[in-house]
């Protein structure tokens, strides 16, 4: 993003500066001397929250963000009720532990039926499946506050070596062997 005193400038448009001149809407190939010149500058917006913890919005500057935490737990109730964060993600554990299992119910069906035996990886998954959700479920139900959330969330870290080290526990679910 683009700055003209603290008036915004977007690329591909087309800008009037204080002196009347309009300047061409294929501006932003100029030079970083031409930029410079025309007393552009150059900012970098911030990078916005995670939108699963934070409702938040642009202030009009259009770079700095005003973010606040979203309840942890439930407000209200009957049709007032608002999801807190807590339930939210609950809820998106229990979404995606279905359809992990959803994936592998051919077998319990085809043991319903025909009584076929459920090959041993795949009962061997669905536990993990249903152990992990649990442990999740637990994990969110525990944490304090938004930071404790926050660090549950599954991240993937670039060491200086160039290994990679995991951490958090959500959405990290076990594969089928």
């Amino acid at each position: 993003m683009w700055k003209y005193g603290s008036k915004n400038i977007r690329e591909h448009k087309s800008w009037t500066d204080d002196n009347g001149i309009t300047h061409p809407k294929n501006w932003h190939i100029w030079s970083a001397a031409d930029k410079e010149a025309a007393g552009l500058t150059e900012v970098m917006p911030e990078t916005p929250p995670d939108s699963r913890l934070y409702t938040w919005g642009y202030d009009p500057d259009g770079v700095t963000i005003s973010a606040t935490a979203k309840a942890m737990d439930d407000v209200g109730s009957g049709d007032d009720l608002v999801a807190g964060v807590k339930s939210s993600l609950t809820g998106e554990v229990k979404a995606q532990q279905g359809s992990l299992l959803e994936q592998t119910d051919w077998a319990v069906v085809r043991h319903s039926e025909k009584g076929t035996e459920i090959p041993a990886n795949i009962v061997t998954y669905r536990d993990a499946i249903r152990a992990k959700a649990t442990e999740m479920e637990a994990a969110i139900t525990g944490a304090a506050d938004t930071d404790a959330v926050a660090a549950l969330f599954l991240t993937n870290t670039l060491e200086d070596d160039g290994s990679t080290t995991q951490s958090g526990i959500l959405y990290d679910w076990p594969e089928l062997g």
